[in-house]
């Protein structure tokens, strides 16, 4: 069975810090550039990191650019979002997504964890 699992989300204070994982399952993720996308109350979803197949390539969202890194153990068949200087806008419920290159069509997802940034 194909699994792909969030976890690492909570409730963080503006400034702070929180590292994602996305534990993959039931395929090779090597075979995949893997994604985090997030989708905010109200908003559209949104692309916020891509990091290809051997981690060699990697395209973040400008609003995240400089705060937020990408990076993978594909022997671990992990992703991993650090995501640091956090803000109240970047609340949004986190999905990983292997990702097939170039349709960037969302070949597998993940359920998705929560990150609220509150004082």
């Amino acid at each position: 069975q194909v699994q792909l699992v969030e976890s690492g989300g909570g409730l963080v204070q503006p400034g702070g810090s929180l590292r994602l994982s996305c534990a993959g399952s039931g395929f090779t993720i090597k075979n995949y550039a893997m994604a985090w996308y997030r989708q905010g109350p109200g908003k559209e979803r949104e692309l916020v990191a891509l990091i290809a197949s051997a981690g060699g390539v990697i395209n973040y969202a400008d609003s995240v650019r400089g705060r937020f890194t990408i990076s993978r153990d594909n022997a671990k068949q992990v992703v991993y979002l650090q995501m640091n200087s956090l803000k109240p806008e970047d609340t949004a419920v986190y999905y990983c997504s292997a990702v097939d290159i170039p349709s960037m069509r969302n070949v597998y997802r993940g359920q998705g964890t929560q990150v609220t940034v509150s004082s």
